[in-house]
């Protein structure tokens, strides 16, 4: 775990790309007017599709890899812990389909993911992004909300995984992060600023699920916020009016769907491969993602997935025609309606993500 990754260029290359763009943020200038050029996809497959992550210039996959990996205890022996060698095989393994599919990224949230994708992506780092957050020492934990404490965190994180750098430190806010003050907000904004000015990270967000708050960060820090992790589900639909979405889309910041199956409850079965309804829940899915897809200003819905076939699944969902056909819009409303009732009490949140 100590020895550093392969990226497709060095820390000293990144400093003087986005030198400029430092110097422009410090002087207060709209680098808005002037978001990078798309560059040619990581890890390109014809096969998948690309959406540009904003004004990053980055072209993301149309789906990815969300860093969770719930009912892993499905298809592991012993669960999921990261020194737990059948763990670290699925993971490998998983991570090995994604890059075959043409993913080009994974969004790790938890220092578990960050260690655990770290090992998996050990040698062929040039083939995937990796979106970076170690939450149990960010915002969330009233000790770290500080510019200083969170660049501690960050380099702390970095270290213990080998990195030289991550391509999106997306920092983990309390899920409604309007709790946090102004002062804390703003000093979070300071932390991701400078990791991007020291090289320390390409570019740089946050993950939220308070709408109003995301909105009033975005407009506030606009030469700040790059991109944003955020639920967005089967069950979801844009406000006609003053949606967060018209703000994304003002803004140029690219989206990051979570929770895409309402953490598991569009699912009749356990997600186990002989489960019987592992063929109708691969259907639910699939109709989900070509739904979520609808959505220009989502990026990427980003599944946690557990099994190889979950990412063939998901990569033939992107392949796939993508507005849903009358029958097929009854029967994702259907599901959907059904994970609504089978959403657990301390899920009963996501409700209030149908209008965006």
């Amino acid at each position: 775990m100590k020895e550093k990754m392969n990226f497709d260029f060095t820390r000293r290359d990144f400093i003087r790309a986005t030198a400029a763009g430092a110097v422009g943020v410090t002087l207060g200038m709209n680098i808005l007017e002037g978001a990078e050029p798309a560059k040619k996809p990581l890890n390109y497959n014809p096969e998948m599709e690309y959406r540009r992550l904003g004004r990053t210039g980055l072209m993301v996959s149309a789906v990815c890899l969300g860093g969770h990996w719930k009912r892993i205890d499905t298809v592991v022996s012993g669960g999921g812990g990261i020194n737990n060698p059948d763990f670290q095989k699925n993971r490998y393994d998983v991570v090995s389909r994604c890059i075959e599919r043409g993913i080009n990224y994974i969004d790790a949230c938890t220092s578990q993911e960050v260690l655990a994708y770290s090992r998996a992506l050990k040698g062929r780092r040039e083939k995937m992004y990796l979106g970076f957050s170690w939450f149990e020492q960010e915002m969330r934990n009233p000790e770290f909300r500080t510019a200083e404490k969170l660049l501690q965190t960050l380099e702390r994180g970095m270290k213990e995984a080998g990195l030289d750098y991550v391509d999106v430190w997306r920092i983990t806010m309390h899920e409604q992060s309007s709790r946090h003050t102004e002062g804390e907000v703003e000093e979070m904004m300071k932390a991701l600023q400078k990791a991007k000015q020291q090289g320390k990270a390409r570019f740089v967000g946050f993950s939220s699920h308070d709408r109003p708050h995301i909105k009033w960060m975005i407009e506030k820090y606009p030469d700040v916020v790059e991109v944003v992790c955020t639920p967005y589900t089967a069950k979801t639909k844009v406000l006609p009016t003053d949606s967060l979405f018209d703000t994304v889309k003002k803004y140029q910041v690219g989206v990051f769907g979570i929770k895409p199956f309402a953490s598991n409850s569009l699912f009749k079965g356990n997600s186990a491969l002989n489960h019987p309804e592992a063929e109708e829940d691969n259907k639910r899915a699939r109709l989900a993602i070509r739904y979520i897809l609808c959505n220009p200003a989502i990026t990427a819905p980003i599944p946690g997935l557990i099994n190889i076939q979950q990412v063939d699944n998901v990569a033939i969902a992107v392949k796939e025609r993508r507005e849903l056909d009358a029958k097929e819009t009854a029967y994702l409303n259907k599901a959907a309606d059904e994970m609504w009732a089978r959403l657990p009490a301390d899920y009963q949140w996501l409700k209030d993500w149908e209008y965006v």
